[in-house]
């Protein structure tokens, strides 16, 4: 299935409604999809030490939060990496986690400059009216990023997003979900007594090992992070409404929503 224009695609949802399980099918359906998560280009940076990795562990070290500054700078460097924008500066350096050995090779003649530039600039080459590829092959789903209205404001500067799913799933059961939910720690993989149970109540089907409920899987916890999701998210759903990319889907489950939402990013996209 060949895309006819670029999908540039956000999933919006509250904790616990799907929204990794719904990502993780589209891109599996559309291969012409690629992720690009600002937590990993971050985890990325910080890992290999990159100038901007740097800057961003100093920041988190401190206790500050990462500025929406240096998140765009990571969304503009990576998608410029991959010819999905013109018209800006060139990308000085590679963030891609397929790309590490290449990337090891060509910052060690050139981070002093690109760290000068950074601490000057952290903006630097993001807000030079870059144009976004058409290309079926610069689509692509981006992943924590923007979460509030202002900082889709920004990014409607560097690359306009065309489809915003809010995932629609009510809180009871959203509630019931995460009450039924258990992890492996070591591992990440996590079960639900509800639809995913384990084999063994209790135990992780690969090692054995004893399952663990996550501390903020509390129904008082929880209900303050929906809280928290609905201030942020109420006005950047409005702003993406009033550019005509809004697009809602309901379900009580993620069985139920998927074959919409697939349906749905055929009609717009194929």
């Amino acid at each position: 299935m060949r895309l006819r224009r670029a999908a540039r695609v956000i999933l919006v949802g509250a904790p616990g409604v799907g929204k990794g399980t719904q990502s993780e099918r589209l891109l599996s359906r559309f291969p012409q999809l690629s992720a690009i998560s600002s937590g990993d280009l971050l985890r990325h940076n910080v890992k290999h030490r990159t100038p901007l990795g740097i800057k961003v562990e100093r920041t988190m070290k401190t206790g500050g939060l990462v500025s929406d500054d240096l998140i765009l700078r990571l969304i503009t460097n990576e998608l410029g990496r991959r010819g999905w924008l013109y018209g800006g500066r060139p990308s000085v350096m590679t963030l891609s986690s397929s790309s590490v050995a290449s990337e090891a090779t060509s910052l060690e003649g050139g981070t002093d400059a690109f760290g000068s530039a950074l601490e000057v600039d952290p903006l630097a080459g993001a807000s030079l009216s870059p144009q976004a590829s058409e290309d079926p092959a610069a689509s692509f789903l981006l992943d924590g990023f923007p979460r509030t209205a202002p900082q889709a404001q920004r990014l409607d500067g560097i690359v306009p997003i065309n489809w915003v799913v809010s995932l629609q799933t009510p809180f009871d059961v959203i509630m019931e979900r995460i009450s039924s939910r258990w992890v492996h720690e070591p591992s990440g993989r996590i079960y639900n007594t509800s639809f995913n149970a384990p084999k063994v109540p209790g135990f992780d089907d690969i090692t054995g090992e004893p399952l663990v409920k996550r501390a903020d899987d509390t129904e008082e916890v929880y209900k303050a992070r929906f809280q928290k999701f609905q201030e942020t998210s109420e006005p950047l759903l409005e702003h993406y409404a009033k550019k005509g990319v809004l697009w809602e889907v309901h379900g009580m489950s993620s069985d139920e929503i998927t074959p919409k939402l697939c349906q749905e990013f055929e009609r717009r996209f194929l």
